[in-house]
């Protein structure tokens, strides 16, 4: 099963007689208009999406910053989307698909097995010449898909602080959130004791593609997972973490995902966080 799909094959699956269904991600953190960012130039026929609204329910300590949404929820919202039971999705974001993954993650685990993430995000669309469309088009025409959940692993915090201590639990975050030298969001600074650090923009090339497979499988290797029965990735909201599980596929690596990931942690006084470079 791809995880990703290329400019050259999006475009040709464009003009095929089984288009997929493209989903604009675009979301950054400390940047509220993806809508607007949309509307400034897209890809022709994408449908934008509101990671905050429609990829994750409301905020709330236990459930940390982006909780995963209802099933009900996320099948309404693919519906709109206008998706159709057996339609190919290709879902892309404007950074590296950091925010895109989300959508990824969770059409994977509903169900969706034609979900891939467009290599190179809109910057490899852009940097093939391709036309960018403005403004905001009419909803599409509601789509049918049946969405079912548990396709892919889902851990919570006491899982979280097992894979720490007896397996391997990727944090995804930037090296110096991990080494809590900063804490831009959450409620403590730090990381979970026994969580190594593997930031998600270092599984991509300059372009902002992922890295071949091979280098990624080294990278995850020298982290521990060659040897780890069982491998957790978490990061500040659960967003960046579906990346991360993204290129450990790639990569030949199963993962789960702490949704709550840093911000459910951090914001239970009875956790405990370390800080420094070291698990």
């Amino acid at each position: 099963m791809s995880v990703t799909t290329t400019v050259s094959e999006l475009r040709d699956l464009l003009d095929s007689d089984r288009p997929p269904v493209v989903l604009d991600v675009r979301w950054a953190l400390g940047d509220p208009h993806g809508r607007e960012h949309y509307a400034e130039g897209h890809i022709p026929g994408a449908v934008y999406v509101d990671l905050d609204r429609e990829l994750a329910a409301p905020p709330s300590a236990e459930g940390g910053r982006h909780p995963l949404p209802s099933l009900d929820d996320l099948q309404a919202a693919a519906r709109r989307w206008g998706i159709h039971e057996g339609q190919p999705v290709v879902v892309h974001d404007d950074l590296g698909n950091t925010a895109a993954a989300r959508a990824w993650w969770l059409l994977r685990h509903a169900g969706v097995t034609e979900v891939t993430l467009l290599d190179g995000a809109l910057g490899a669309w852009r940097a093939a010449g391709l036309p960018l469309e403005p403004g905001l088009p009419p909803e599409p025409e509601p789509g049918d898909i049946v969405l079912t959940d548990g396709g892919l692993g889902i851990t919570d915090a006491d899982g979280a602080a097992e894979l720490a201590a007896s397996g391997l639990l990727l944090d995804a975050r930037a090296a110096e959130r991990y080494r809590g030298e900063v804490e831009p969001v959450d409620p403590r600074a730090g990381h979970i004791p026994g969580a190594v650090s593997a930031p998600t923009g270092e599984n991509l090339a300059a372009d902002g593609t992922f890295l071949p497979a091979d280098v990624l499988r080294k990278r995850f290797e020298e982290k521990g997972a060659g040897s780890a029965k069982r491998i957790g990735v978490y990061c500040g909201s659960g967003v960046t973490a579906a990346h991360q599980i993204a290129a450990l596929e790639i990569a030949g690596f199963e993962a789960v995902l702490f949704p709550g990931s840093w911000s459910a942690w951090s914001s239970d006084p009875s956790r405990p966080a370390a800080k420094g470079d070291q698990p």
